[in-house]
């Protein structure tokens, strides 16, 4: 975890989820999809990483503007994790390169996911 993730303007780091469904919903949704792919044997793809990587960040941006640092430590945590998985799925599948990247903290990561989703959101029919 980073100072940094504290520091930041939560409206500005939220602006990248405007038009996001609400965060119980996609909750739900990450959990369908895992008892779905534990029910069938397949593998998770990027939309799941994508909006698990979100919705964790969303729920630490609250709680950072929320509580102490030290109290919203956990989720930024998580979410970073998270962050990381995705890019490190899209590394893998996409071609997502690493090299000479801007997606080097997990600072970074959380920032990718930002984008990443935005670009994907304004795609659906939500």
């Amino acid at each position: 975890m980073t100072d940094a993730a504290h520091s930041t303007d939560p409206a500005a780091e939220y602006a990248e989820y405007a038009g996001a469904p609400r965060i119980v919903s996609e909750i739900l949704w990450v959990l369908r999809q895992v008892r779905a792919t534990r029910s069938l044997g397949t593998e998770q793809g990027r939309e799941f990483w994508l909006r698990k990587a979100a919705v964790l960040d969303r729920i630490a941006i609250e709680e950072v503007a929320t509580y102490a640092p030290q109290a919203a430590a956990k989720a930024v945590d998580t979410a970073e994790a998270a962050a990381r998985r995705l890019v490190e799925y899209d590394a893998t599948h996409t071609g997502l390169s690493l090299r000479g990247s801007d997606v080097v903290t997990d600072e970074d990561c959380r920032t990718y996911v930002r984008r990443e989703y935005h670009s994907w959101n304004r795609t659906q029919p939500f």
